[in-house]
Formats: C-alpha cells, sequence, structure tokens
C-alpha cells in the first residue's frame, strides 16, 4: 500500500493594501483544485493563506485613512471571506504577518542566518524627506527621467520610455508624499550576503535539483530564468547581489533584533508568513481535522516542519520568482529549515489576449461577478481548461467563457445525467443494472482516472479536462446510438433499456469523479441527490458502480450572455471623470514623448467627441440631501444611501429613492448623513443583488486610482435645495 502524503502547500500572500482581483482568484483556484484532488486521494494536507501586512505603502495607506496600521490591515482582511467562499476555495487557515508567530519566526531565522555568518551591515546613500521624516521608498520619489526626460516619474523606473534606474539619477526629485526635495543622507543598512560563494553554490544546486518524487523544484523556463540572474558579463556585472533586508523608522514591520529603529524589509518576512500561518493553523490544534483524519493525534508545528518527509509546495505569479527562488530558498537552508519541494508559477490573466483594464471595460471583478449572479465554478472550469503546468498567461475572452461553459459543462456533462435517470426513475425505480460485467466496466473507469489522476498531480489541467471532456462525448454517442427514446416504447427491450441509462450514469458518475476538485459544489450535489451518497466523491470512487439514482434534479443552468455584458459594463453606481490624456487617440493635444502619452498629475477635460445642448438637457440633475447611509452587508464597496429629492407621493406624502454607491472606501456612513449631492434623476432603475436601485449618484475620482487615489462626491453650495435642477 502506498504511503499517504504529508503536504503543506500556500498561495503567494496578497498585500493587504486592496481587495482580491481576479489574479488572486487564478491562483487560488489553480491551487485550490490542486489541493483538494490531493485529499480526495487521503493525502495529509495544509493549505495556509495570509496577508501580507508590512510596509511603507500600508504605514502611509493607514495614516492617510486616519486609521492604526493594524486597523487598515484588519479592515481589508475582513472582506477576505466573501471571495474565498464565494468561489469555494478551501484554506485550513488565513492569517497575516504581523501576528506574534511571524515576528518570532522572522527574528529566530535572522538570528540564525546571523549566527551562520552571512548578515553584512554597511551604510548607504538614500533620499530623506525632511518633511515626513522618513527615509522613502523608490515609489515615493518622483521627479525628471534622466533618460528621456518625462516629468513625474517614479524613482525606481520610467512608464514614459521604460528606463531603468536608482532614485539618485532623478533630475528635480521631489517626495511623492510631501511634496518637498528630498536630501541624500547615509543609514546603516543590513544585508543578507546572497553573493556568497556559499549561497551561489547552494542554490545553483538546489534550482536544478529535483524532489523526494522525481519532480524538479523549478520549471524549465523558470529555471532558464533563474540562471540568467547567475551570469555576470565580461565586465563583472550582473550576478547575485547582496539583498538589503532592513528599512529605517517609521516603518511598519518587524524590528531587526539589537538594531534599535530598524526593520525588516517585508519581503524577508513575508514569505516567513507562510510558516507563520501554518503555525497559528497547528497552535489552534486544528491541524488534524483538515484532512479527513479526526482521529489522528494533533502534533506540533516544529515536528511537522521537520519531518523530512512534509512536502512544502509554493504556488506564485511570475512577478515574484526572484523572491520565491533565490531569496526564500536560501533564507531557509542557512537558518537550518527544509525547502520547498516545489515553486509552482503560473502567468496572468488577460482579457481578449490584452492586459486588463478598467478604463476599457476588460477588467474583471471577482466580487461584481459575484454579485450579478455568475455560477463561480463556471470559471473556476474555464480557468481550469485554459491551466497548464507551463508559465503561460491565460486568457479570458467572454464569447470563449459562454460557449465553453454552455458547450462542455451542460451541453456534454449534466445533460448525460438529466436523460438517463429520466428513464431509471420512471421505468427501473431507481435501479440500475449492467448487461456488460461490471469488472470490465470497472477497469476501464479505472484506467480513464488514472490517466486524470496523473494530469491533475503535474497541473496538466487543461489536459485532465480535455481528456474528461472527451469520455463525456463518449457516453453522450453510445447513449444516441442505443436510442433509448425508442427502447422505452418495447416492453421486451427493457434490459437493453436499463444497460444503456445504467451504463451513461455510470459514465456520469465517473465524471463527477474527477470533476470533483474543479467543481465541488457540482459534485457535492450529484454525489448526495442524484446517488444518495451522505459525502463527498473520494478519487477511489472512480472504480465503483453506481447501483441507484433519485430521479433528476437540476443541476446547473447555461450562461445568459447578457450576464457578461453586465460584468464588462463600467460601475454605474457612480460616475467618474475620465482621463483622455490616457489615450492619444482620443485627445490629440495629449503631451506626448517617443510617441507615448505623458503622465499627468490633473484631470483634463474631454473635448471630443462633442455632445449637444439637447443631449445634455435629457440628463436630469437633481439636487438631494442624503437623509440616511449604511453599509450593504455582502459588499466591500457599496453604501445603501436614502435620498431626498424633494418628492411626494400621489396622497402628498414625502418620498426618498434608494441608490447604491460605490463609495464605502471613501466616507463611513455617518459622516455622509446631511450631505446634499448630485443625483442622476432619471436614470433608468437597476436590479441589484441587495435591491433596487434608484438613480447615480456623482463622484470624481483620477483615472489611475492607485497612482492618485481618492474619491469624491459632488457636494453643492448651502442654500440649495432637494429637487432643485443642475442645469
Amino acid at each position: 500500500m502506498t504511503s499517504k502524503r504529508r503536504l503543506f502547500v500556500t498561495t503567494a500572500l496578497p498585500y493587504a493594501n486592496g481587495p482580491f482581483h481576479i489574479g488572486h482568484i487564478m491562483e487560488y483556484i489553480q491551487a485550490d483544485t490542486w489541493v483538494r484532488f490531493q485529499r480526495m486521494q487521503g493525502n495529509e494536507v495544509h493549505f495556509v493563506g495570509a496577508d501580507d501586512a508590512h510596509g511603507a505603502p500600508i504605514m502611509i495607506a493607514a495614516e492617510k485613512a486616519g486609521k492604526t496600521p493594524q486597523q487598515f490591515v484588519a479592515d481589508i482582511a475582513a472582506g477576505r471571506k466573501q471571495y474565498l467562499d464565494g468561489f469555494h476555495i478551501r484554506f485550513d487557515n488565513w492569517h497575516n504577518t504581523d501576528g506574534p508567530e511571524n515576528h518570532q519566526l522572522a527574528q529566530d531565522i535572522y538570528r540564525a542566518l546571523r549566527k551562520n555568518g552571512l548578515i553584512a551591515v554597511r551604510d548607504i546613500e538614500q533620499f530623506f524627506d525632511p518633511v515626513k521624516g522618513m527615509f522613502l521608498p523608490d515609489r515615493y520619489i518622483k521627479g525628471q527621467c534622466p533618460k528621456c526626460g518625462a516629468a513625474d516619474q517614479f524613482g525606481d523606473a520610467c512608464e514614459v520610455c521604460g528606463a531603468v534606474y536608482a532614485p539618485t539619477e532623478l533630475k528635480h526629485p521631489y517626495s511623492a508624499l510631501s511634496g518637498a526635495t528630498p536630501e541624500l543622507r547615509k543609514s546603516e543598512h543590513y544585508f543578507f550576503q546572497l553573493s556568497s560563494e556559499r549561497c551561489a553554490e547552494f542554490l545553483r544546486d538546489w534550482t536544478q535539483a529535483a524532489n523526494a518524487h522525481g519532480q524538479p523544484h523549478l520549471q524549465t523556463e523558470v529555471l532558464n530564468k533563474v540562471r540568467e540572474w547567475f551570469t555576470t558579463d565580461e565586465n563583472g556585472h550582473g550576478g547575485l547581489a547582496d539583498w538589503d533586508i532592513s528599512r529605517d523608522a517609521p516603518y511598519f514591520g518587524i524590528e531587526i533584533p539589537d538594531a534599535p529603529g530598524k526593520y525588516f524589509y517585508v519581503w524577508l518576512d513575508a514569505p516567513i508568513g507562510y510558516l507563520a500561518s501554518l503555525k497559528n493553523h497547528f497552535d489552534k490544534g486544528q491541524a488534524a481535522q483538515h484532512w479527513h483524519a479526526p482521529s489522528r493525534t494533533p502534533q506540533s508545528f516544529d515536528a511537522f516542519v521537520a519531518d523530512p518527509a512534509v512536502e512544502q509546495v509554493h504556488f506564485i505569479g511570475k512577478d515574484i520568482v526572484y523572491f520565491h527562488t533565490l531569496f526564500w530558498p536560501a533564507t531557509l537552508h542557512f537558518s537550518g529549515r527544509k525547502t520547498p519541494s516545489q515553486i509552482n508559477v503560473h502567468g496572468f490573466v488577460t482579457v481578449g489576449g490584452e492586459k486588463m483594464s478598467k478604463s476599457r471595460g476588460t477588467g474583471i471583478s471577482p466580487l461584481k461577478y459575484l454579485d450579478i449572479g455568475l455560477n463561480p465554478e463556471w470559471l473556476r472550469y474555464y480557468l481550469a481548461a485554459k491551466l497548464s503546468a507551463r508559465v503561460e498567461d491565460v486568457d479570458f475572452t467572454p464569447e470563449d467563457f459562454v460557449a465553453r461553459v454552455n458547450s462542455d459543462l451542460i451541453g456534454k456533462y449534466v445533460n448525460i445525467a438529466s436523460r438517463a435517470a429520466r428513464f431509471i426513475s420512471q421505468y427501473f425505480d431507481g435501479k440500475l443494472g449492467y448487461a456488460e460485467p461490471s469488472n470490465a466496466l470497472r477497469d476501464t473507469a479505472r484506467a480513464l482516472a488514472d490517466d486524470v489522476a496523473a494530469a491533475f498531480e503535474a497541473r496538466e489541467y487543461a489536459r485532465a479536462l480535455r481528456e474528461i471532456m472527451a469520455y463525456a462525448d463518449r457516453i453522450n454517442t453510445a447513449f444516441d446510438a442505443a436510442q433509448p427514446w425508442i427502447l422505452a416504447k418495447d416492453e421486451a427491450r427493457r434490459a437493453e433499456l436499463q444497460d444503456a441509462c445504467s451504463r451513461a450514469l455510470a459514465g456520469f458518475w465517473l465524471l463527477s469523479v474527477m470533476l470533483t476538485p474543479v467543481l465541488p459544489a457540482l459534485t457535492a450535489r450529484a454525489a448526495r441527490e442524484l446517488f444518495g451518497l451522505e459525502r463527498d466523491f473520494l478519487w477511489g470512487d472512480a472504480a465503483e458502480l453506481p447501483q441507484h439514482t433519485a430521479p433528476y434534479q437540476h443541476l446547473m443552468q447555461r450562461i445568459d450572455p447578457k450576464l457578461l455584458d453586465q460584468l464588462f459594463e463600467n460601475d454605474s453606481s457612480t460616475a467618474t471623470t475620465a482621463n483622455p490624456a490616457a489615450n492619444p487617440a482620443q485627445n490629440p493635444t495629449a503631451a506626448t514623448a517617443n510617441g507615448k502619452p505623458m503622465p499627468s498629475t490633473t484631470e483634463t477635460a474631454a473635448q471630443d467627441p462633442f455632445i449637444t445642448i439637447d443631449d445634455f438637457a435629457r440628463i436630469d440633475l437633481r439636487i438631494a440631501r442624503i437623509q440616511h447611509a449604511e453599509a450593504v452587508e455582502g459588499s466591500t464597496k457599496l453604501l445603501r444611501l436614502t435620498l431626498d429629492v424633494g418628492e411626494t407621493t400621489p396622497d402628498g406624502q414625502p418620498r426618498t429613492r434608494t441608490v447604491f454607491s460605490g463609495i464605502s472606501s471613501a466616507y463611513k456612513p455617518e459622516d455622509l448623513i446631511g450631505k446634499l449631492t448630485v443625483l442622476v434623476a432619471n436614470l433608468a432603475p437597476r436590479k441589484m443583488k441587495f435591491g433596487l436601485s434608484e438613480g447615480m449618484v456623482l463622484a470624481a475620482s483620477a483615472a489611475d486610482e492607485k497612482a492618485q487615489p481618492g474619491l469624491y462626491i459632488l457636494e453643492p453650495h448651502a442654500g440649495a435645495q432637494p429637487g432643485m435642477r443642475v442645469r
């Protein structure tokens, strides 16, 4: 009997300065699918995540929001569950890197590295903001590009010409926080000596080695990229460099032992957060109950991570390969800990072959996807059908999404059960019967399940689903060839009818087992409602044959293409100004450099296309007073506003309107009550998940909300009254 594997699985830690985006969800679906497959085989899996909570950006964002960094992170973390539950992503534990476990582990690992002679201390020069009283991270220094002369460029790279440089090379630098001219000051910094020969030798071996199962630590294309980082040119440039792991106060992070006023750079403690979340999980005493082994004696974190049989598997995006393939294994190895067994890298999500863009209507909001009623398992299936073990971008095309889901899941998979179960229920009281010897059917099922299992294990989900759907095609073809609707008319052929329908349902059973890692909720319903199981499918069920079926109940509906139109609509709960300078085709007067648009720190009014005064007159803009405002349960973005627009009911009683507005990131409900604002009063009411929205409150924001955050509802001057027309 093959011994069960022991697995510690993670995804990259999301930075706790905003909600999940579609890239997070894709990564979580990829990892969750692999984890569910492992659990179906009875393997012990501990799947943990955490918020990456430290760093200057969070400290600064918290200050702007009038919160402590801890409260800022907690507020972000409070919105995570609806995404994870919504897409059926089952982490065993979710923590954050500011927890006590991470403080302890990060400092212990640092002490071990220092004891091992791999920590160096030396002075560096960097920009200091005399107004804010802090050293500035590169992204908070702006100035004129030293290469092309473009203004308002960041301290590490030019977004106009693509040049990369040091912050000290910027012309006319200024602080993005205060506007002050920064001063060059010396500071003592701590370095992990990654350039040392022993580190380089270890990393050359580790990156090219395989784990205990003979699988390489890194994918081929990742290994090829890593090899470039070891290479030096004829002038000695390139190669591994020492890693600056310290930052100066003020900084939100973990203090460096015996170094007052110094903190670990966020990328030192963030990966350690994987271990910290696992420790938090074990310390809660829950580690034994998350892999179908409630009778197992609870174990300690230290014993688990020291076990040579434990495999440490990471799922990450291609943008953070450097940290995970060099810094992370070296940090673990030279602090006396086990190194990762496998680092699985994926590409990005694109829409129609291009990077996502909210302004172009090609951004996918995971929460909006759920809010408008799109089935989360449609997305799980679609993404899985495009995921392989290669580092490739996954392209989302609305038309392909609709066609693939409707064809595969409805036309092929669900269709089998809806057609065959009806005959079994009507003519055989739900009992299945097979003319062919059961051993032959089981052997066929086992062989297919083994092939699909190998594909899931290798993260070749696209290949697995191709094999599954090819088998669904064979089932449907055989069912059509048997013509059960004709067999049902002849009582003498009842045995043929029962066999044809039973074989189809046995095929549906096998399909359901193999689809469970991707479609856990749908197959759980099939197991219980159709086949009477009191549990979810296990991989071993693939070789079993069902003996009974219940009357078919509707399992999944087709996608309505109109829902996809809603997904890519710009959010109509608020209106924001546009920035045509970002698109020279729409604004021929926009400044350019080397043929590319120059970034602008201010909004520019659109000049083209024009509208007529009649067009403007069609929009009924009214003064409204916010009588009441409250958060909307189940949404991180919306506030429910009750507005007085000066309207009355037919019997003369005051009438209010309800509007759902996506402004919760900028306003607390209690701060809005009593304010005047502007309402688009003749906008068609929109039925939402949370109720009917009767209009739209106007607000303004920058085109690039990340670079220039802020959302501002329009507030008329005092003296305006509810119901007044804005002309």
